[in-house]
């Protein structure tokens, strides 16, 4: 390699290295949480889309593609609208059933002022392809809404809002649910036309892996009784807030967090009403039964939280 040769891969390797370290581009927090002041009112049932966006459950759906990765089965469909769905459908034997736990968790996110694309939950639907028509379990509907256009995935430890409240108070809201799937690949950015404006936002999805177990290896989600049975805060030390989470994505959340971000989670949680919660639990189609025991042990964890507001960092 001549030296001009090698200085070049030098400045390369050095110009990589820079970008890499770049600070994110400045964003507004709009793009990632929005100040929910009418939270008291918000209907957490059919979520923050219009009723017109959800799925009709007497519909004939049409079979566009298969789903291959993750661990639910699902497929890509048409409705007679021609509006296309992702849907995540029951698990086999309903072990780990993510769509329901999906379901549930975008419609408190999206009430307390975190963005969402529009979610529904649909016990079964039926599915015509070229082999005939038949009843197929259903799942979570993930509509491709025309004014949100995926424009790639954002990273947990690289974004504009990486330190602020709400960034923190929105991990603390997903450990208090136990979710265990904080890979950067759940997280997708938009590009929303809003009224003849673009904007961007930064969505958590996929949300699935939650209420129910927490771990390493295959944590079992949707989970009564193992969520019942999780702690949620293991105690506070050096100023930070120690987590009983024992998923993979540690480094988020340990020796990150103090008591008074958990506390404002819990005080934003707080504010919903139990019938909100229940209706939240009725949109991924829990029974009333189940959906009281997830609720009781989210409102212990809500507590929790909040008692953590006297802490000193």
């Amino acid at each position: 390699m001549t030296k001009y040769a090698a200085f070049m891969s030098m400045a390369w390797l050095l110009a990589g290295a820079w970008l890499a370290a770049a600070p994110p581009v400045p964003e507004p927090m709009d793009s990632f949480w929005e100040e929910p002041s009418n939270l008291g009112s918000r209907n957490l049932f059919t979520g923050p889309w219009s009723v017109d966006h959800a799925p009709n459950p007497l519909a004939t759906f049409t079979l566009v593609g298969l789903k291959s990765h993750g661990i639910n089965p699902g497929v890509v469909v048409m409705d007679p609208a021609g509006r296309e769905w992702h849907v995540k459908q029951h698990a086999r034997n309903n072990a780990g059933d993510e769509g329901p736990v999906e379901v549930v968790l975008s419609r408190v996110l999206s009430a307390v002022g975190y963005h969402q694309p529009p979610v529904y939950y649909l016990k079964s639907f039926t599915l015509t392809a070229s082999d005939g028509a038949r009843v197929l379990p259903g799942g979570r509907f993930r509509l491709q809404e025309p004014s949100l256009a995926e424009a790639g995935t954002w990273s947990w430890e690289q974004n504009a809002f990486a330190g602020t409240r709400p960034y923190r108070g929105l991990l603390v809201i997903l450990l208090l649910f136990n979710s265990t799937d904080l890979k950067d690949t759940n997280n997708t950015l938009y590009q929303v036309s809003r009224r003849g404006a673009l904007a961007n936002w930064f969505v958590v999805r996929d949300l699935g892996a939650a209420l129910g177990e927490t771990g390493r290896f295959a944590p079992r989600g949707g989970d009564a009784d193992l969520f019942e049975d999780s702690p949620f805060i293991a105690g506070v030390k050096d100023g930070f807030v120690e987590f009983a989470n024992r998923s993979s994505y540690q480094a988020l959340f340990q020796q990150r967090i103090t008591p008074q971000d958990a506390a404002w989670a819990g005080h934003l949680l707080g504010r919903l009403s139990l019938h909100q919660w229940r209706d939240a639990f009725r949109a991924g189609g829990y029974s009333p039964e189940m959906s009281e025991r997830f609720i009781r042990k989210i409102r212990i964890n809500i507590s929790v939280a909040r008692g953590l507001a006297a802490e000193r960092p």
